[in-house]
């Protein structure tokens, strides 16, 4: 274990100084205005979320921030709309962590919103715990709960033109794996809760947005929605917050000393989100604001089809 966290430190390492200054020069020049359009962005109330949400309602798109936390999303509002000079932002509750606040949020919303432009499925943390249906908190939360609200979504985005998905993924996916098996017995992709796990559970998720957004690709093929996953940068954010707090001692001074700031860690979001040109591209993963290779299971196209079944049938839609 010692030498894999070695070896891992050295490649973390390794990583920023090879690729700090690509990220930190990496900007999304789209110049594109977003009136009349409606962005949803998950976990929107700090971090490159609400970077992403700035962003956008500068452009002048109606942004909902779809978040779990009430006082902070409503802060981030308050914000978002002072700073953009947009009062068409706005926030919805959403509880990843809970496939029915998943369902009520998509409900209230197809009610209220009648179109969709962009969905941008930001959201994402690293821990350990269980989510109200009893699925791993990371996998529940970085994916399944994702997974749910863009399947009850597809629809109006359809309805809405050109539109896109947006998933933020991360280069961790290289060291992610799927047992089915695994997920089967446990309803998680790890079998523990230590932080070992919980650092695995991340990356098990991380490849698991990659592949879905593989097979979204795929089936929406000859309609008129886009979709994309993304690893931003490391950033330093509160991503932190359910970590232990030894580790958060760790692992924030040097996060804010060497990563990427959450406006220069919503560039490639905001690429995949706004780029011309990029459709061809769809199902693809993006980093440093350009097309990039994933890794050999993050290819596999029968991998990706097993996922999505699997979690149709963990939250209910077959």
């Amino acid at each position: 274990m010692s030498v894999f966290l070695t070896v891992l430190s050295g490649g973390i390492v390794l990583y920023l100084l090879l690729y700090y200054t690509l990220f930190k020069g990496s900007r999304c020049r789209s110049s594109a205005m977003l009136k009349g359009k409606t962005v949803i962005v998950t976990g929107s109330n700090t971090g490159i979320g609400k970077s992403t949400a700035m962003d956008l309602a500068k452009r002048g798109a109606r942004v909902i921030l779809a978040c779990r936390n009430k006082q902070k999303a409503e802060a981030a509002v308050y914000d978002i709309r002072r700073e953009s000079g947009n009062s068409e932002v706005l926030y919805m509750q959403l509880d990843l962590a809970s496939l029915k606040s998943v369902r009520s949020f998509a409900e209230t919303f197809l009610k209220t919103e009648p179109r969709l432009d962009l969905l941008i499925n930001n959201a994402g943390l690293m821990g350990t715990g269980q989510t109200e249906d009893g699925f791993g908190l990371v996998f529940g939360v970085n994916h399944l709960g994702h997974f749910l609200l863009t399947c009850l979504l597809l629809e109006r985005l359809k309805q809405s033109g050109q539109s896109r998905v947006v998933n933020v993924s991360a280069l961790l996916h290289r060291l992610g794996t799927i047992d089915f098996a695994t997920l089967s017995a446990h309803k998680d992709l790890v079998t523990g809760q230590s932080s070992w796990h919980g650092f695995m559970a991340y990356c098990h998720s991380k490849l698991c947005n990659v592949l879905f957004t593989r097979e979204l690709a795929n089936r929406l093929e000859g309609t008129n929605v886009t979709c994309y996953s993304l690893h931003p940068g490391v950033i330093s954010t509160e991503f932190s917050r359910n970590l232990s707090l030894w580790q958060r001692l760790l692992f924030v001074p040097f996060s804010r000393l060497f990563f990427l700031d959450p406006e220069a860690g919503a560039q490639t979001t905001l690429h995949c989100a706004l780029q011309e040109g990029i459709e061809p591209f769809s199902g693809r993963y993006f980093s440093a604001c350009a097309l990039q290779g994933v890794s050999a299971k993050a290819r596999d196209d029968g991998l990706a089809k097993k996922l999505w079944e699997v979690s149709e049938r963990l939250c209910g839609l077959s």
